[in-house]
């Protein structure tokens, strides 16, 4: 059977995947599970639909396969079971649909073994030739799909750690490295000449059919590793697959060097061959340091950048690039009319995507990395049109030769042009150069930039010329020295090194001298000029200076007035800490919320018949107006001034991926889990991300929150939420509110948290979920003698609450996981007594409970914390009950 012309299903959907991959990719932070689904529209959608499809083209073309073997109808059924199937997989898998996932990933498994199947019957009906070996890697990456595939119905299924981490590496490199990762290496061995127009290496065959048997192990004690829990059998088995890898990789180096990569197709896939053997390295340094699969697993963003972007992603465009025009068939002038429109920006393209893919992987400021991985997808998702447009050429092109001469449609013999643009690279390497220039412009205190060296220097002292160096390291929220010693006139110099493990830190000196934020492991010089008095220092990070992170200059030999007063000694204007810069605004508690305010949803979240619950919580800097007229930059849990409410029963799993987008290191901490926190509540910095998975043990409302040191300044700075765990049996009611209780500590108008105010204890007002007064000015509601239960939890973090609503009376009170109170009877009343009553909910901070009450008549009643001067400070809100 011919494959030349168009056929549907073998050009289109991949096109069609990696499409959605981009859209997804455009609104992934706007819903739960879309870095999932971004990773297996690629690898799952695309990349598995084309291997399915030119593991067929090629191993007819290598083995010669009769015309009409199989007909093109069934492999168009072959390819829909499978389409079927990651359509139920993409959306069992987010909707958390475990029936749905299971059908989607049989279905896929059984197209993929039917196509092995098929494979297996062409080798046998084939002649004796060259490049069986190729067929045999088709045939044994197909085998492994089903094994990954039962991998992923497992972790779909919400197991926790530590088998969570270890399935998902088995997953991953099942399906990586076993399904696509043989599949391109046996295809790339003949392939890759003909993509360059040169020939094929002498031990190319040979050189496949030592490596298939090395690839293969490599790739078992891989998966072994994980699944028997041993981190250096995983390791071995990295190596083993390097070796294997980098053996299929000698005639592959044979013909780039006879005729180097010029065009798009051949550099787009040649920078994919680069991306699989550091990928590989890395792998196996990351295991060795972090020494577990679980760790492993929650650091896999980078390696799945590597793997999925880098490497088989590229290699996909790259080829298809090559394969689409050339299959499409119809001469050269059709040949050149597809590749002409494929080939646009090639060089520009492949330049931006890789450098910028690199520096994306580096410690770089978080605003740099955002503008690089935007232009890296750019970059990536421009070839998608230019696919389209290159089969829309192809194919008008070859309907324009229909019913020429044959002479007429052989005329132009040139072939696809040879692209290479060194403007081009010279265009690429600028436009990465102003995407850092631009996020360090966006954030230049990350980059160090906001340094004034030598602002130190002072006139009035003469100086010695001698320079002091002095080595200082921060860790543990203090500068180890904390104070050095310079004689009046040396030029001070300052080594900073960030030897903390998960918290960045800068060094503030009182002059405007600073190094700039420096993540874990990072170094930075601070040039401090002459010394002519003392100075004070300090870590300008948000609350690390309250915890004691503070650091002195001592000028040797300075008078007693030049050390009192502090000749380059004091704060320059405008040099901000502690999120003080100036005067805090003045609240008006009687003010209302303007028309256009809308305030924080206090309606329970219904609850769901889902066992594993999958949601994205992403840390974001957000400037909120939190009373009237008054402002605060709230560090935020998905972009509100207290974190979003979960729900769900005693049993049920909880996987949250935690994204840091914010300015500085983050982290959570869920109450409603009883787990080890040294992984799931590390420090995460900008930019990076982890997955914390917990199963609700036990009922209450908990409370969740950042628990970076400090601790305090990140709770009040808007860090914080709840977690509601139905206890079982609970009756349903008319209606189901959460309150949260916090406090505001106020800087200047838009600035961050004060955490000297913090430290003090020093609020300048108390909140319901997140807002000053707002449920006075947006009333809860409810009806004459409906139930309410009304979820109650102090986020504090220092204040406490006394919960009470006036004119009505509690029947039913629970706190931290037991009843005060059940409909009127307490805990020690006799059997049918029902007249008991309570008027106030007390809390300590971390500390939550419900009651139930129904309204007798019609009116509004207030709700407020009972200590009343934290009502008169914004702790309170309004019930509007109708008839």
């Amino acid at each position: 059977m011919s494959t030349r012309g168009s056929w549907f299903m073998r050009d289109r959907p991949v096109v069609i995947w990696l499409f959605a991959a981009f859209v997804v990719s455009l609104v992934h932070p706007f819903f739960a599970s879309s870095r999932w689904l971004m990773v297996h529209l690629v690898v799952l959608g695309a990349l598995t639909h084309a291997a399915m499809v030119w593991s067929v083209h090629f191993t007819d073309a290598l083995l010669k396969t009769r015309a009409g073997f199989e007909e093109r109808r069934l492999q168009s059924m072959r390819l829909g079971v499978f389409q079927l199937g990651a359509i139920a997989v993409f959306v069992g898998v987010p909707a958390t649909i475990w029936p749905l996932t299971v059908a989607g990933a049989t279905l896929i498994s059984t197209a993929v073994i039917w196509h092995a199947v098929m494979l297996v019957r062409r080798l046998r009906a084939a002649l004796p030739g060259r490049f069986r070996i190729t067929v045999r890697y088709y045939i044994v990456a197909a085998l492994l799909l089903p094994v990954g595939a039962t991998f992923g119905v497992l972790l779909a299924r919400g197991l926790g750690d530590p088998w969570h981490g270890r399935l998902l590496v088995a997953h991953t490199m099942t399906n990586l490295l076993g399904w696509i990762g043989l599949t391109v290496l046996g295809t790339l061995v003949t392939l890759w000449p003909t993509m360059l127009r040169t020939r094929m290496a002498p031990n190319a065959e040979s050189a496949s059919q030592r490596a298939l048997p090395i690839l293969a192990a490599g790739l078992l004690l891989v998966v072994l590793g994980p699944i028997v829990d041993h981190a250096l059998l995983g390791t071995v088995g990295i190596v083993v697959y390097l070796i294997g890898t980098l053996w299929v990789y000698r005639p592959i180096l044979t013909a780039a060097r006879q005729r180097p990569p010029m065009a798009f197709p051949t550099m787009s896939a040649g920078a994919g061959l680069v991306w699989l053997p550091a990928g590989l390295v890395l792998m196996a340094w990351s295991l060795v340091a972090r020494g577990s699969w679980a760790a492993l697993a929650d650091h896999y963003g980078l390696l799945t950048a590597i793997f999925v972007v880098g490497f088989a992603l590229q290699v996909l465009l790259g080829a298809l690039s090559y394969l689409l025009p050339v299959v499409i068939g119809g001469g050269p002038s059709v040949l050149r009319a597809g590749m002409t429109e494929l080939e646009r920006w090639s060089t520009l393209r492949v330049v931006v995507a890789n450098l910028g893919l690199a520096l994306c992987l580096l410690p770089v400021p978080s605003l740099v990395r955002v503008v690089l991985s935007v232009l890296t997808l750019a970059a990536l998702a421009v070839s998608i049109p230019l696919m389209l447009r290159g089969i829309y050429a192809s194919i008008k092109a070859k309907r324009a030769l229909e019913g020429q001469p044959a002479t007429a449609g052989v005329r132009h013999v040139e072939t696809a042009p040879r692209t290479w643009s060194r403007p081009q690279l010279i265009a690429g390497v600028a436009v990465i150069a102003v995407g850092a220039t631009l996020g360090v412009g966006l954030d230049p205190a990350a980059a160090g930039l906001t340094s004034a060296a030598g602002q130190g220097a002072t006139s009035s002292v003469t100086p010695t010329g001698h320079t002091t160096t002095v080595n200082v390291t921060a860790k543990d929220m203090r500068f180890q020295p904390s104070e050095v010693s310079v004689p009046v006139g040396d030029k001070l110099v300052i080594n900073l090194v960030n030897t903390d493990a998960k918290d960045v830190h800068d060094l503030v000196l009182a002059n405007g001298v600073t190094s700039g934020r420096l993540s874990p492991g990072q170094k930075g010089t601070v040039d401090v000029g002459v010394v002519g008095s003392s100075i004070d220092g300090w870590c300008s990070v948000v609350g690390h200076r309250q915890m004691g992170m503070v650091f002195k200059v001592k000028a040797v030999g300075a008078s007693a007035t030049e050390s009192a007063s502090g000749a380059n000694g004091s704060e320059m204007p405008g040099m901000a800490h502690s999120g003080a810069s100036g005067p805090s605004p003045a609240i008006d508690f009687m003010k209302q919320w303007p028309a256009g305010f809308t305030a924080y949803d206090p309606v329970l979240p219904p609850l769901t018949s889902e066992k594993v619950h999958k949601l994205t919580l992403t840390v974001e800097d957000v400037k909120t107006e939190v009373a009237p007229g008054v402002t605060q930059t709230r560090w935020t849990y998905n972009g509100s001034s207290v974190g979003p409410v979960l729900h769900g029963r005693v049993g049920d799993t909880f996987e949250v991926t935690l994204v840091n987008k914010g300015a500085m290191g983050h982290s959570i901490d869920f109450h409603a889990s009883d787990l080890a926190p040294d992984g799931p509540m590390r420090t995460i910095q900008p930019g990076q991300s982890l997955v914390y998975r917990f199963t609700a043990q036990r009922s209450g409302v908990w409370m969740y929150h950042c628990s970076t040191m400090p601790m305090s300044t990140h709770i009040a700075a808007g860090m914080a939420g709840a977690v509601v765990i139905e206890p079982p049996g609970l009756p349903q009611v008319g209606r189901s509110y959460v309150i949260t209780q916090s406090e505001l500590y106020l800087g200047a108008q838009g600035d961050p948290v004060n955490a000297t105010k913090v430290a003090a204890d020093q609020p300048d007002a108390i909140m319901f979920n997140g807002f000053v007064n707002q449920y006075v000015d947006r009333p809860l509601t409810a009806k004459v003698g409906e139930r309410v239960r009304i979820w109650v939890l102090d986020v504090g973090p220092s204040r406490p609450l006394s919960f009470h609503v006036v004119g009505a009376q509690f029947d039913t009170v629970y706190k931290e996981g037991t009843y005060l109170l059940k409909d009127g009877r307490g805990p020690l009343d006799p059997p049918g007594s029902h007249t008991g009553g309570s008027q106030s909910l007390d809390l300590l901070p971390a500390q939550g409970g419900f009651v139930e009450l129904t309204f007798p008549e019609a009116g509004h009643y207030s709700l407020v914390n009972h200590i009343m001067t934290y009502a008169e400070r914004g702790a309170r809100g309004i019930f509007a009950v109708t008839p």
